[in-house]
């Protein structure tokens, strides 16, 4: 195993630990997907822990970040479907759904309610 592959999953694990300190009786289980997600989109583009869960249902994504280009579309819906085991049919992929944070997680959230 690399040290870099360490150094990764060092992370992901601070950002679940730090996400799950985060749980109060206002928090939904949307909120804690959309911490879930969150953690998704920082391993798969790398990006900076404090900047993704800054992230809000406003927060631009496709077209907003740059990490997040048409190459890497592929490799987070195939992440997000291996982590929260659900399936993403091509047919079901917009624009809209990746324009924002807010529109990614309703998406995953109604894809998750289905399985």
């Amino acid at each position: 195993m690399s040290s870099h592959a360490v150094s990764h999953n060092d992370r992901t694990q601070d950002v679940e630990a730090a996400a799950s300190v985060n749980i109060s009786p206002q928090n939904t289980d949307a909120s804690m997907l959309g911490d879930r997600l969150k953690v998704i989109l920082i391993d798969v583009l790398d990006l900076d822990r404090d900047d993704a869960m800054a992230l809000t249902e406003e927060s631009g994504l496709f077209g907003h970040l740059p990490e997040l280009d048409s190459m890497a579309v592929a490799g987070l819906l195939t992440e997000i479907e291996d982590r929260l085991d659900i399936v993403i049919e091509d047919d079901e992929v917009d624009g809209e759904m990746l324009e924002t944070f807010g529109g990614l997680l309703t998406f995953v959230d109604e894809k998750t309610a289905q399985a």
